[in-house]
């Protein structure tokens, strides 16, 4: 057999819209109405400022660890903004921004914060799946809800988030490699912010890009600039459309960055330079997303200012909703109630063996 070149079927794209300095690319730029941008900067921003208040409420005590995601805001929201609410969407940890979009209320992220199972559960009539700590173990389940989806003749799209660590697991490549055998309606949403806590990308991974990775598994690839929301968006919208017609899967890579620590328990001074940081701190997606919607008067600096008030006031608000939660959650025996929908026969037992003890 003589030797040939092997023909690569699926394709491969990098795509950006919005530019750092506020500036469109006409021809790709997504037609949104004035509202949904208006939202879609709400969003972002309302993250970010919850993000920078529960690091201040950490270090007095008042929470607990989380992960924060500041600099994330457009790779979440955009694609999350993709979806339909009969759409399904599966997080892992750091997804507060897309919670946030899909209806999650602040409180309820505080509360989950906080230590209380409570906060983990999802709205009535949301299809979201709760917070997933284990690196990557989120994706089989995603794959698992798409192939329900098809089987059972619906149109609904099921959007996974993780992160460029997570292509390091097992159960990365076994969903993606199932989701490819039987074009299950899912959307892979890699959000590549350069760090696997204090592992960067060059030793997780000898790819160009973490995109390539879905050549291996005959479905589409693409690489888009994760601080900008109407990249992420027109790809996730285009992922979603494939999706939902029937075509499969699509692996999304949103390159962004991680501006702040990977949780509160870590300390990226110690394997990060700042001078890094400073360096995509000029790439923010939130100040590139208001300079656009500036200069087309979707947005005036009154609105800006009053926006700032409006948010911060449902922060204080989320607050004081949580802490009163809190105060009447405050029994340890309820964590046992939230395990399963119907309490196993040893479950049981521990609870009272646990009640009687506490008691004591």
């Amino acid at each position: 057999m003589p030797r040939r070149e092997l023909k690569i079927a699926p394709r491969l794209e990098d795509l950006s819209v919005l530019e750092q300095g506020g500036q469109v690319d006409d021809d790709l730029e997504p037609q949104l109405d004035d509202d949904l941008l208006r939202r879609l900067h709400r969003t972002m921003l309302l993250s970010r400022r919850f993000d920078e208040r529960l690091l201040r409420w950490q270090r007095q005590g008042r929470i607990g660890t989380f992960a924060p995601a500041m600099g994330q805001e457009a790779s979440q929201i955009g694609a999350a903004a993709a979806l339909r609410d009969s759409d399904w969407m599966v997080p892992s940890y750091r997804e507060s921004a897309a919670a946030l979009w899909r209806g999650t209320p602040l409180w309820g992220l505080i509360l989950y914060d906080a230590g209380y199972n409570e906060g983990a559960e999802v709205p009535e009539g949301q299809k979201d799946l709760p917070i997933c700590v284990p690196v990557a173990s989120q994706i089989p389940h995603a794959v698992g809800l798409a192939y329900a989806a098809k089987y059972r003749g619906t149109d609904e799209v099921v959007m996974v988030f993780f992160g460029d660590g997570a292509t390091s697991e097992g159960d990365f490549h076994e969903a993606v490699n199932l989701a490819g055998v039987y074009r299950a309606p899912v959307v892979f949403v890699c959000q590549n912010n350069q760090w696997a806590i204090s592992t960067p990308l060059e030793k997780q991974t000898a790819a160009e890009t973490l995109a390539h990775k879905a050549v291996a598994y005959g479905i589409p690839g693409v690489r888009v600039d994760g601080n900008d929301v109407l990249g992420v968006y027109l790809a996730a919208s285009e992922a979603v459309e494939q999706a939902r017609a029937g075509d499969g899967p699509t692996l999304l890579e949103c390159v962004t960055y991680r501006l702040s620590v990977h949780t509160t328990a870590d300390d990226p001074s110690k394997y990060r330079e700042e001078e890094d940081v400073e360096d995509w701190e000029e790439h923010d997606p939130i100040p590139r997303l208001r300079r656009y919607l500036l200069d087309r008067g979707t947005l005036s600096e009154d609105d800006v200012e009053r926006l700032e008030q409006e948010v911060d006031d449902d922060i204080e608000g989320a607050w004081d909703e949580a802490e009163g939660r809190m105060q009447q959650l405050g029994d340890p025996v309820d964590m046992f109630d939230h395990v399963y929908a119907e309490m196993p026969p040893y479950l049981a037992e521990q609870r009272e063996a646990f009640a009687q003890q506490h008691e004591g």
